[in-house]
C-alpha cells in the first residue's frame, strides 16, 4: 500500500473547510442546550437530531429525483423502491418543525416512527440514547427545543448539499469535541484518526474482503477501512462490528451511514461473553480484524472464558482483572484461515507482564502468527498516559517472515503538542516504512527469531532487542565555552536594546 500523501489538492482542501464549517454549526447546537443539559450529555441530543435531519433531507432528495423521473407522479415518488428507508406520515423533520407545543414529544414520536418503519436497518438508532429526555418540559422547554430545531433547519443535510465524506468528517470532528469535553469516557469511543490509519495501512484490506471490529466504538476503524478500499461497491455486506455500549453502537451505525456506507452489520452486545457473529456454531472468520479494545478491562468474564465454547482460550485464560489477552485471542480466532490478519492496539504491558500472562504470551509467540510489534509513545490516547503498542498478526506469514518477529521502536516518532501528543501523517508514514521495509534499523527496528525471543524469556519489550541510538558526547570544555558565549550574546542583546530604547526617547538619561 502507498504511504499517505500530504496533498494540496484544492478539492480536498475545500472538503475539509466545508466539514469544519458544518462542524461549527453542529457544535453551536450544543450552546442552545447549555444549562439544562450537561456537556457530557450533548452527544445524546445532537447526534440523534443531526441524524433525523439527515434522513429527512436525503428522503426529500430521493422524492425530488423520483418526481423528475416520473413527470411529477407523486404516487410513483412514494414507492419504497425509490427510497433507501421509509419515513412515515407525521415523522418527517418538517412535521416536528411545525409543532407549536409539546415539541419534545413530537421529536420522540417522529424518531420512534422511523425506527418502527425500518426495523432491519434503523431500529434502535434513536431510542438507544436513553439518557436524552426530550419530553421533560421542566428541563427542555418548547421554546428551547424550537430554537434547536430552527438552528438545525438552517442547514440542508442531503447528499447534494454535503457529500457523505464531508458530512461524516464533520460528525467525526464533533465526536472528537465530545471527547475533549468528556475526558472521563473519551477513550471508550474515540481513537485518534492517525492511529486508525496506521492500523488500516498495516492490514491493507482489499475490495471484497471482510472487515471486523469486535470493539467498534463509533465505527471509525470500519470507516477508515472502507475509505482505504475507495468505497468500492464490493464492501457492501462485508463490514462487521460489535459494541457493548448501547448508545455508542447506535452512533456507529449513524456514523457509517453518514459516511455513505449502505450495507453493514453493527451488533450491540458483549463480545467477550456473547460474540454476535457466528457461523455453524463457531466464531465467524474474517479477512481483516481490527480493534482498539478497552485497555486492561476488569470483570470481563474470565471464568466463562476458561472453558470457552468457541475455543478462544487457545493460549490459556487470562485473569478476570485484565482482558487484554482475551481480546487478542478472540481476534486471532476470528481471522480467516488463509487470508486472515489482525491489527490491534493494546497497552505495552502485554509485551512484558510475567506469570500467567507471560505463559499466554509464550504460547501466542510460538503459534508464529505474530508479524510485528510496534511500541508507541505515551500520551497519544485520550484520558490515559499509558504507553500503547500495536500488534500485527497474520495466518499466512511470508516464508521469509516465518519464525521471526519484527520489533519497531516508534516511541520517538510523534509530534508533541501542548495538550496531547499526536502522530501526523508524516509520523505514521515513517512507522509504516519501518514495518514494510522489514530490516534491522539502528535504534528503530529489529528482526528477532523465535529462538532469540525464547532466550530472552519471551518478552516482547522492544528495549530488550533495540539499543537506543548512541548520543553524541560533548566535552566539558565545549559546554563551558558555549555557556560563556551565550552569556556574552545575552549581554550584547541587552545593550543593543537599551541603545534603541534610549534613541527612541523611552529611557531617561
Amino acid at each position: 500500500m502507498p504511504l499517505i500523501e500530504a496533498t494540496n489538492d484544492s478539492a480536498a482542501c475545500v472538503a475539509e473547510l466545508t466539514s469544519q464549517k458544518l462542524y461549527s454549526h453542529l457544535f453551536e447546537a450544543c450552546s442552545i442546550l447549555r444549562g439544562p443539559v450537561n456537556q457530557d450529555e450533548y452527544k445524546s441530543y445532537v447526534t440523534p437530531i443531526l441524524f433525523f435531519k439527515r434522513l429527512s433531507d436525503v428522503y426529500d432528495e430521493e422524492t425530488e429525483k423520483a418526481l423528475e423521473e416520473s413527470d411529477g407522479d407523486e404516487e410513483f415518488a412514494n414507492f419504497p423502491e425509490n427510497h433507501r428507508f421509509a419515513i412515515p406520515n407525521s415523522c418527517h423533520w418538517n412535521d416536528v418543525r411545525n409543532a407549536s407545543e409539546n415539541v419534545g414529544k413530537a421529536i420522540v414520536d417522529a424518531m420512534s416512527g422511523i425506527e418502527m418503519a425500518n426495523p432491519d436497518t434503523l431500529f434502535g438508532v434513536f431510542s438507544s440514547f436513553d439518557d436524552a429526555v426530550w419530553t421533560d418540559n421542566t428541563r427542555l422547554s418548547d421554546e428551547r427545543l424550537k430554537d434547536l430545531v430552527e438552528h438545525m433547519s438552517k442547514i440542508k443535510a442531503g447528499n447534494s448539499n454535503y457529500s457523505a465524506d464531508v458530512m461524516g468528517d464533520a460528525y467525526e470532528y464533533l465526536i472528537k469535541k465530545f471527547a475533549d469535553l468528556s475526558k472521563k469516557s473519551a477513550g471508550e469511543y474515540y481513537t485518534p484518526r492517525s492511529i486508525v490509519r496506521l492500523l488500516v495501512m498495516l492490514l491493507n484490506p482489499k475490495a471484497g474482503e471482510t472487515v471486523y471490529d469486535p470493539a467498534c466504538g463509533t465505527g471509525g476503524m470500519l470507516i477508515e477501512a472502507i475509505r482505504h478500499m475507495r468505497d468500492d461497491r464490493r464492501t457492501c455486506g462485508k463490514i462487521y462490528g460489535q459494541e457493548k455500549n448501547l448508545s455508542t453502537s447506535a452512533i456507529a451505525r449513524m456514523n457509517l451511514f453518514l459516511h455513505g456506507a449502505s450495507d453493514f452489520k453493527i451488533s450491540q452486545g458483549d463480545t467477550l461473553r456473547n460474540p454476535s457473529f457466528l457461523q455453524d456454531g463457531k466464531l465467524q472468520q474474517f479477512d481483516c480484524v481490527i480493534a482498539n479494545p478497552p485497555f486492561s478491562l476488569k470483570a470481563w468474564g474470565a471464568e466463562q472464558f476458561s472453558s470457552d465454547i468457541f475455543g478462544r482460550n487457545i493460549w490459556g485464560a487470562p485473569f478476570d482483572s485484565n482482558a487484554d489477552f482475551a481480546w487478542l485471542a478472540h481476534m486471532a480466532m476470528s481471522m480467516g484461515e488463509k487470508t486472515g490478519r489482525l491489527a490491534v492496539v493494546l497497552p505495552q504491558g502485554v509485551l512484558h507482564r510475567v506469570g500467567k500472562e507471560g505463559a499466554i504470551r509464550k504460547a501466542m509467540i510460538e503459534s508464529d502468527m505474530l508479524e510485528c510489534v510496534i511500541a508507541l509513545n505515551e500520551g497519544l490516547f485520550y484520558n490515559t498516559d499509558v504507553f500503547a503498542c500495536i500488534l500485527f498478526m497474520s495466518r499466512n506469514k511470508p516464508l521469509d517472515h516465518q519464525g521471526k518477529v519484527l520489533l519497531v521502536d516508534a516511541t520517538s516518532i510523534f509530534t508533541a503538542q501542548r495538550a496531547q501528543n499526536i502522530m501526523t501523517n508524516e509520523d505514521i508514514n515513517k512507522v509504516f516504512a519501518l514495518c514494510t521495509e522489514y530490516q534491522d534499523v539502528q535504534g528503530k527496528a529489529k528482526i528477532a527469531t523465535l529462538d532469540e525471543i525464547a532466550q530472552k524469556g519471551f518478552t516482547l519489550s522492544v528495549s530488550a532487542y533495540i539499543a537506543k541510538e548512541a548520543q553524541e558526547s560533548v566535552s566539558p570544555e565545549k559546554i563551558r565555552k558555549k555557556y560563556f558565549e551565550a552569556i556574552e550574546a545575552a549581554k550584547s542583546a541587552e545593550e543593543k536594546l537599551k541603545s534603541l530604547l534610549s534613541e527612541g526617547g523611552y529611557l531617561n538619561g
